[in-house]
């Protein structure tokens, strides 16, 4: 019995990934395998498809991506007891997702409720995890503040106003003109960055300023996030937006974006003026797993009671993956994109 998954073969574009077929193996002890049910696409992988993620800097080719996944456990290795054959899970195993099989253990497996749809429940592992952590881990968000997001109609940019909305927070999100309308319907303002300044935008909106911007752009672009603080107001940034051009990577913005972000951090040396903050999931979960796994179950309780609704911009075929991280660096999309398994 085989299955199918996809490889990165080398550094370059979406012509670069290949399905290939493995032969089914029994899992090893504390070892379960997981049949696919949906993977997040996620720009993490197109970073990891150029090699210019932190965490394909290191790793073998040929490799599979896939950040997220949700699944059906198909069988368990000696040892494991946690996780029952048949039941759905979800994880963030960073690479492995793009595959109708994967292996993880069983202390990275988290329960998804019954009757949630796996594309809706994958859209919480990475992005709603990561937008809820900057909220209430980094930012530690109150009722009422002013916040920014950049890139609000993408899929950490919608989750951070869909939770931002529960957490009683005025919000203002960048965005295209044709995606203006589900910012708004999130709860935001939005603000048309190709036609105004954000900055004087923001001026005219907060006169004193905002608490807090969430800023996945970086690079240069952290100065004029900088600029629409109050005094004590925090910039959240986060993913290597700012590296990527056309969706790819190059040497020389890479540069660019590490001395810019010396320059941002530079603000957390005034003690109550401005601060620079760096979030970055997996960096987080190694060192807090425990929080990883408690935020994840708080996300899937209110995701099974109806109190979010993650906006799936589009499913696709495992053989369309090339197709969806092309669509994913068009930046056409309003939320998350997701493959999907029969």
């Amino acid at each position: 019995m085989t299955y199918k998954r996809v490889v990165i073969t080398r550094r370059g574009g979406p012509e670069v990934l290949r399905i290939v077929e493995e032969i089914v193996r029994e899992p090893a002890p504390g070892e379960v395998r997981i049949q696919t049910l949906a993977a997040g696409v996620s720009f993490a992988d197109i970073f990891m498809r150029e090699g210019f993620h932190p965490e394909s800097i290191f790793r073998r080719r040929p490799f599979t991506p896939g950040w997220d996944i949700v699944g059906r456990v198909d069988a368990t290795g000696a040892g494991v007891s946690t996780v029952r054959l048949g039941e759905i899970v979800t994880a963030l195993p960073i690479v492995g997702g793009y595959a109708e099989i994967i292996y993880l253990p069983e202390e990275e497996l988290v329960r998804v409720p019954t009757g949630v749809d796996p594309a809706e429940a994958v859209s919480l592992v990475l992005n709603y995890v990561t937008a809820y952590q900057m909220l209430h881990r980094s930012a530690r968000v109150r009722p009422q503040q002013a916040i920014l997001v950049h890139s609000a109609a993408g899929g950490v940019g919608t989750a951070l106003l869909e939770l931002g909305r529960l957490a009683g927070l005025e919000m203002y999100g960048t965005a295209s003109a044709e995606k203006h309308a589900a910012v708004r319907d999130l709860g935001a303002v939005p603000i048309d960055y190709k036609q105004r300044d954000f900055v004087e935008v923001c001026g005219e909106l907060e006169p004193e300023g905002l608490d807090v911007v969430f800023d996945g752009i970086g690079g240069t672009h952290l100065a004029r996030s900088v600029r629409t603080l109050r005094r004590r107001g925090q910039v959240v940034a986060y993913g290597l937006g700012s590296t990527a051009a056309n969706g790819r990577q190059t040497l020389r913005a890479i540069v660019t974006s590490s001395l810019a972000w010396l320059w941002a951090f530079s603000f957390n040396l005034v003690p109550g003026y401005k601060s620079v903050k760096l979030y970055s999931i997996q960096m987080l979960k190694r060192r807090h797993p425990s929080w990883f796994r408690e935020d994840l179950e708080e996300l899937l309780a209110l995701l099974s009671d109806g109190r979010i609704r993650p906006l799936v911009a589009a499913r696709f075929p495992l053989r369309e993956a090339a197709k969806a991280q092309e669509m994913l660096a068009a930046g056409s999309t309003v939320g998350k994109l997701v493959l999907t398994f029969e």
